[in-house]
């Protein structure tokens, strides 16, 4: 017997929890054996709801991630179908699905993942008008969208309904992730205070490029943001801007302060 298996088959044994199932067990083992995560750590995510906002580059690798650590039910807002210049990072998607919804196509592949999960898409954008309604029956949200009209939109609904938003952003070689949690007022800032207002200069990913591997790097830096806060363990990023410049590897932390003006009071 291989040493995997000794240890899923002590898990089986030891199990307190009636609320695993032997599959449970055997699937979430290096989870569950984790001190920070255990069985009651397993528990909470298979009973957490999460929503991705865009299933690009970011979402794609956060939405494989969430649902192979067992997030009992994802939502994908995702307007957009399948282009075959996306699968140079978009890695939830294959050429098969050029041409198909990406919410539709990134539900199957969810699938494929962990048959538990239960998959809700909104093949609509995402916008002011609508944002409260979308996320207000999830946990959490990971905004993963490339815009900052979309953003704002996000920042604002996530904090009327007291939603931790999990953001990230990449462009050419250079990425960043935040976590925001602002309904719990000082000192945690908004994104907002990160950003007030649109550019006077926004370009898109297709104008500045993205190196794909980042992409998929900070998705999973995603997902990993939101098992950190759906178990509350570890040091969360609200606050703080982790800063990536791939180029270099140079990877820097800075402080975010609240900004008690922030335009997203005014807004609310």
């Amino acid at each position: 017997m291989s040493a995997e298996c000794k240890v899923e088959n002590e898990l089986l044994n030891t199990s307190q929890h009636p609320a695993l199932s032997t599959q449970h067990l055997r699937r979430y083992a290096r989870h569950i054996v984790m001190p920070e995560i255990g069985e009651v750590g397993q528990e909470k995510l298979l009973a957490a709801k999460v929503l991705v906002i865009g299933a690009g580059g970011l979402g794609s690798s956060a939405i494989a991630y969430l649902a192979a650590a067992g997030i009992s039910k994802i939502g994908i807002v995702e307007p957009d179908r399948v282009e075959l210049s996306n699968l140079q990072r978009q890695i939830i998607f294959e050429e098969a699905d050029i041409g198909r919804s990406k919410a539709a196509s990134a539900r199957d592949r969810v699938q494929e993942v962990n048959q538990d999960c239960e998959v809700e898409i909104f093949e609509e954008k995402i916008t002011s008008e609508n944002a409260n309604k979308l996320i207000a029956d999830f946990d959490i949200v990971v905004d993963g969208s490339d815009n900052f009209e979309t953003r704002f939109a996000v920042s604002a609904a996530c904090y009327h309904e007291k939603k931790t938003l999990v953001s990230a952003a990449i462009s050419g070689f250079s990425a960043q992730l935040s976590v925001f949690k602002p309904y719990l007022g000082s000192p945690h800032p908004c994104y907002r205070c990160f950003v007030a207002d649109t550019p006077e200069r926004e370009r898109s990913c297709a104008q500045e490029g993205i190196v794909g591997p980042l992409a998929g790097m900070l998705g999973s830096m995603q997902a990993l943001e939101v098992i950190k806060e759906i178990l509350s363990i570890g040091d969360s990023l609200s606050g703080k801007i982790l800063i990536i410049d791939a180029l270099t590897m140079n990877i820097r932390k800075v402080v975010l302060p609240r900004d008690e003006n922030c335009e997203c009071k005014k807004v609310l």
